[in-house]
C-alpha cells in the first residue's frame, strides 16, 4: 500500500489551528511566506512518498546488521540518506551561520511528519541529528559550533545522544562512564552506553556522540554529570577525518519493531572527548537534546497513526463483504459497515488532534524565542513546557491506538505479516517508550511543568479553552458544546485539585497516581480544543466563500466525532484523578500478587 503525504492537513493545521502566522509575524524568519510553507511541505511529502516510503518494508524485513564491530545499514537506507541529507532536511530550523534554513520549527515538525510515516526507523537518524544540533548550538563551544555544526547540519556527519547504561535506565543518575582529563583540554571517556539509536551505520563517514558522563571529583548523583562530544573519527583541525577514536558498537538489539534503525550497545575504552558546556551541568544541557526529541516522538506517533490509518482506509475500502446498510448492496466494501467507518472516522479524528497538538508545541517553542517583548516569551515558554510532555506522551499513546485499530479492521489479515498492518503496530509501541516512558512524561507534567509557574500555564490553556467554547455556539447546539464545556470543566478541577495536593504536605502520592489519568486527560481534551479551532477556521473559510465544501466540511465533522467519541470520556478520567494514592497503598504486592 502506497503512502500519501497529508500536505493539506498539515498546511491547514500549522495556519488554521496551530497559529504559525504569529511565529512569522515576529520578523525573525524573513525568508518564511506560505508559499515557502506549501513548497516545503510538497518537497517534504514528495521525499517521503517516492524515496522513503518504499524501503519501508524492506527495512522491517532485512533490518540493520552487525558485524565484525560495525553497522551496517538496511539495503537502500545509506543511498537513502544521501538523498535526504542533498536536499537540505537537517537544514530546515537549523541556523543559518551553520548554513541551515532558518525556518520556524513548527514548519519542521511538519515535513518531519511525512518522514516518520513513510519510515520510522529512517526518520529516527535525522531526528537525532537535529537534537544534537539544538543542543550544540545552545550549549556548545566556539570552537564546536564552527567545526561540527555545519557537517550536521548539511548531513555529513549524523548525531547521537548516549544516555543509557545497563544499570541506570531513567534513573541518570546513576550512571557509571568517566571522562578523565587529558590535560590538553581533552578528555579520555570510559563507560558502556545501551538503547543508543544509529549510533553506528555506514551511511555517513562521522558519528557524532553527545555522551553524558563524570569527571574525576563530580559529586554523586544527577548533580555531577557532565556533557561530552566524542567523534567515531578523531577531527584533525582543518575538519578532515584521522584516525578511529576509542568507541566502537558491540552489537544492536533484536528487537519487537524499527528493525532498520540500528539500536546499539556502545562500548567507550578511553574515547578521545570534549567537553560540551559547563561541567556538572550536563544533565542541563542534555535536556536541551532530550525536549527537542521529545516533540520529534511525539510528531512520529502522529506519523505512524497516519501511515496506519491510510492502510487500514484502502483495505476498507477494496475488502468486500456483507450488505451496506446505506446503499443496500449485497457484496459492499467494509468501509460500508457503520462500526468499521466509525472506527476510522475516530483515528481520523485523534489523529488531527495529535498533529496540531505537536505542531502548537513547535509553534510555543518558535514564540518562546522570537516574540517580541520578554513578558512574551516568557509566556510562550511556559506553553512549551507545559505542552512537551503532553504532545510527547499522547500522541505516541494515540500512535499505538490507531496502529492496533488498524490491525483491528484488517481482521484476520491484519495479525499476520503479509498486508503490513502489522509491522506499523510493532513500530508504534517503542515511540511511549523511548526518550523518556510516557510515565515519566506524566510525573515531570505535574512534579515540574504544572507547578513551575503556580500553575499560569496551564490556567492561560483553560482560559482559551473557554474562548474558544463561547464562539463554538456558531457552529452547533446542544452535544457538540455540553461536552466540550464539561471537558473543559473536568480539566479545570483536576488542575486545581492537583495544584492544592501539590502544596499539601501529605500530597505526593496523591499527585504521583493522579500523573498519567491526568495528562491523558489533558491531551483529550486540549486535542478537542485544537479540532474546535479547526472547525471555526473551516467554517469561517466556508463564509467567505472558499470552494472545496467538502473538505472543510470535514474539519467541522471532524471535531463532532471527536467530541462524541473522545470528550465524552472526560468525567471518567477525572474520577481517575481523583481516586488519590491511598487506594493505590491498599494494592500491596501481596494482593497484586494474589
Amino acid at each position: 500500500m502506497t503512502y500519501r503525504a497529508p500536505v493539506r492537513d498539515l498546511a491547514f493545521t500549522l495556519e488554521a489551528v496551530a497559529g504559525i502566522d504569529q511565529v512569522a509575524a515576529t520578523g525573525a524568519f524573513p525568508d518564511y511566506d506560505p508559499d515557502l510553507m506549501r513548497a516545503v511541505l510538497d518537497a517534504a511529502g514528495q521525499v517521503s512518498e517516492e524515496v522513503l516510503a518504499p524501503l519501508n518494508r524492506i527495512g522491517d524485513q532485512k533490518g540493520a546488521t552487525y558485524a565484525n564491530g560495525a553497522v551496517t545499514a538496511a539495503p537502500g537506507f545509506a543511498d537513502a540518506y544521501r538523498q535526504f541529507a542533498a536536499g537540505g532536511w537537517l537544514g530546515l530550523a537549523a541556523p543559518t551561520h551553520a548554513g541551515g534554513q532558518g525556518l520556524p520549527k513548527a514548519l519542521e515538525l511538519a515535513a518531519y511528519e511525512t518522514v516518520h510515516a513513510a519510515n520510522m526507523a529512517f526518520g529516527l537518524c535525522p531526528m537525532l541529528s537535529l537534537a544534537a544540533i539544538e543542543a550544540l548550538e545552545a550549549h556548545g563551544t566556539e570552537h564546536q559550533k564552527t567545526m561540527y555544526l555545519p557537517r550536521m547540519v548539511s548531513g555529513e556527519w549524523t548525531g547521537a545522544m548516549c544516555l543509557t547504561e545497563p544499570q541506570a535506565g531513567s534513573d541518570l543518575g546513576a550512571l557509571t562512564s568517566t571522562a578523565v582529563p587529558n590535560g590538553d583540554g581533552t578528555y579520555s571517556l570510559t563507560g558502556q552506553k545501551i538503547y543508543i539509536t544509529w549510533g553506528d551505520h555506514d551511511a555517513t563517514d562521522n558519528i557524532v556522540h553527545l555522551v553524558l558522563a563524570r569527571l574525576p571529583d563530580a559529586p554523586a548523583g544527577p548533580k555531577g554529570i557532565s556533557l561530552f562530544l566524542a567523534n567515531k573519527y578523531l577531527v584533525k583541525p582543518d575538519g578532515s577525518l584521522g584516525d578511529r577514536n576509542g568507541f566502537r558498537p558491540v552489537g544492536i538489539e533484536h528487537k519487537l519493531g524499527i528493525h532498520a534503525s540500528p539500536t546499539c550497545v556502545m562500548a567507550y575504552e578511553g574515547a578521545t572527548a570534549e567537553l560540551v558546556g559547563r561541567p556538572n551541568e550536563g544533565l542541563a544541557h542534555m535536556f536541551t537534546m532530550m525536549n527537542a526529541a521529545r516533540v520529534g516522538v511525539g510528531m512520529e506517533g502522529v506519523g505512524i497513526a497516519e501511515r496506519a490509518y491510510q492502510h487500514a482506509l484502502a483495505y476498507a475500502a477494496d475488502r468486500r463483504q456483507g450488505r451496506s446498510v446505506w446503499t443496500g448492496e449485497a457484496s459492499a466494501p467494509i468501509l460500508d459497515h457503520p462500526d468499521v467507518r466509525r472506527t476510522l472516522a475516530v483515528m481520523k479524528a485523534r489523529i488531527s488532534a495529535g498533529r496540531a497538538l505537536c505542531l502548537s508545541t513547535g509553534v510555543a517553542a518558535d514564540m518562546s524565542r522570537h516574540a517580541a517583548t520578554e513578558e512574551e516569551r516568557r509566556f510562550w515558554k511556559g506553553r512549551e513546557d507545559l505542552l512537551t510532555p503532553i504532545a510527547k506522551a499522547w500522541s505516541t499513546d494515540m500512535g499505538v491506538e490507531v496502529a492496533s485499530q488498524g490491525v483491528q479492521i484488517h481482521g484476520g489479515m491484519g495479525f499476520v505479516e503479509e498486508t503490513g498492518a502489522a509491522q506499523h503496530y510493532r513500530d508504534a509501541r517503542i515511540a511511549p517508550i523511548y526518550e523518556g516512558t510516557n510515565g515519566i512524561q506524566a510525573m515531570d507534567l505535574v512534579g515540574r511543568k504544572l507547578g513551575q509557574d503556580g500553575g499560569a500555564s496551564a490556567k492561560a490553556v483553560i482560559a482559551e479553552m473557554k474562548t474558544t467554547l463561547a464562539e463554538l455556539a456558531r457552529l452547533y447546539d446542544g452535544k457538540p458544546v455540553e461536552r466540550f464545556a464539561t471537558a473543559i470543566g473536568a480539566v479545570e478541577d483536576a488542575t486545581l485539585w492537583i495544584l492544592d495536593r501539590k502544596a499539601a504536605a501529605d500530597g505526593a502520592a496523591d499527585v504521583l497516581a493522579a500523573a498519567a489519568p491526568y495528562l491523558t486527560l489533558m491531551g483529550d481534551v486540549i486535542g478537542g480544543w485544537m479540532l474546535a479551532k479547526g472547525a471555526l477556521a473551516a467554517k469561517a473559510r466556508l463564509d467567505a466563500g472558499e470552494t472545496d465544501a467538502e473538505w472543510l466540511g470535514g474539519r467541522i465533522t471532524l471535531y463532532e466525532v471527536y467530541a462524541a467519541n473522545v470528550l465524552g470520556h472526560a468525567s471518567s478520567r477525572l474520577a481517575a484523578i481523583g481516586q488519590g494514592g491511598a487506594l493505590l497503598a491498599r494494592m500491596t504486592p501481596s494482593v497484586l500478587a494474589g
